[in-house]
C-alpha cells in the first residue's frame, strides 16, 4: 500500500519496516534490498487482482457483476493512485526489465481472467461469435487502465465509468 501510496522512488525500506511493525532483521530477511521488495509488491498485486477479478466474474451475471465491481474500486478510491499495477508502469518499466516483465505478466494474467468470462458469456450466446474474447479482453484492459488515468487527472471517476460502460454496449449490447 505503501508504495501504491507514495511511488516506488518515495518509498525507503525503513517507512515500510515502520508501517509493518517489523524489526530490520525480519524485513532484511524476507527483502534483502528494495528491488526484492518491488518484485513482491508486484506479484501481490497480480495476483490480488487476478483473483479478485476471477471470483467475480465466475460468480451469477459475470460480467456485469464485474463491470459493478471495477466502477465501484474506482468510486470508493475516486480513482486516485491510478490501478495498483498499472502505476508501476510508469515508475519501472522503461529502467527496470524484470519489473516490467512481472508488470507484463500480470497483465496477461489479469487479461486471461476477463478472457474466461467473455468465453462464459460467448457460450451463453450473448457475446458474437466473431468476437475473440481474448481480443475484447485486451481492449476491455486498455480501456480500464486509459479509463483510471482520465479519472485520475480530472479527479471523476466518470471517464472510467464511460469507458467500461461504452465498450460492454458496444460488445455485448449491454
Amino acid at each position: 500500500m505503501l508504495i501504491h501510496e507514495r511511488g516506488v522512488a518515495a518509498t525507503t525500506l525503513e517507512e515500510v519496516k515502520v508501517a509493518a511493525g517489523v524489526s530490520g532483521s525480519q524485513l532484511y530477511h524476507y527483502f534483502p534490498d528494495k528491488n526484492d521488495l518491488v518484485q513482491a509488491v508486484i506479484d501481490f498485486q497480480a495476483d490480488s487482482i487476478v483473483f479478485h477479478q476471477r471470483e467475480v466474474l465466475r460468480g451469477a451475471n459475470g460480467v456485469e457483476a464485474w463491470r459493478k465491481f471495477v466502477i465501484a474500486a474506482a468510486k470508493r478510491t475516486k480513482a486516485k493512485g491510478g490501478c495498483p499495477l498499472g502505476s508501476l508502469v510508469g515508475q519501472l518499466a522503461e529502467s527496470d526489465p524484470e519489473s516490467r516483465a512481472l508488470i507484463a505478466a500480470g497483465f496477461d494474467q489479469w487479461a486471461a481472467a476477463i478472457g474466461d468470462g467473455l468465453r462464459t458469456l460467448q457460450a451463453e450466446g450473448k457475446l458474437s461469435s466473431d468476437i475473440d474474447p481474448d481480443d475484447l479482453a485486451t481492449t476491455l484492459l486498455a480501456a480500464l487502465e486509459g479509463g483510471l488515468v482520465l479519472s485520475q487527472a480530472l479527479g471523476s471517476s466518470r471517464p472510467f465509468e464511460t469507458a467500461v460502460d461504452t465498450l460492454l454496449a458496444l460488445a455485448i449490447g449491454r
